[in-house]
């Protein structure tokens, strides 16, 4: 879990999904469609992708994918992003995180 949240506050936007994900491919697109740049990490394609998805479902994301890191903080799957997209607090999240720059 620790190398999971170190990854997750290296960068404002961290996205774990794997390849063959549509709705982390979905969750990225939408976030890089706001102008983030997002660092992404596959866990079908690094070595410790399996260890990484296994404190992913303990951290309380299931599915394990995607997962999803703003400013440092983590804030879940892409339920919980899609919510904060309608709600309109994604882009002032991306804002405070320094994602963006609107």
């Amino acid at each position: 879990m620790d190398a999971v949240n170190r990854l997750g506050e290296e960068s404002p936007v961290v996205i774990f999904s794997k390849s063959n994900c549509c709705m982390s491919h979905s969750i990225e697109t939408l976030i890089r469609n706001f102008g983030a740049n997002p660092t992404v990490y596959k866990l079908d394609e690094i070595p410790k992708g399996k260890k990484m998805e296994k404190a992913l479902i303990e951290m309380g994301c299931n599915p394990s994918t995607p997962a999803i890191f703003i400013g440092k903080e983590f804030v879940g799957g892409s339920d919980e992003v899609m919510s904060l997209n309608v709600k309109g607090k994604l882009k002032d999240l991306l804002i405070k995180a320094n994602a963006i720059w609107i």
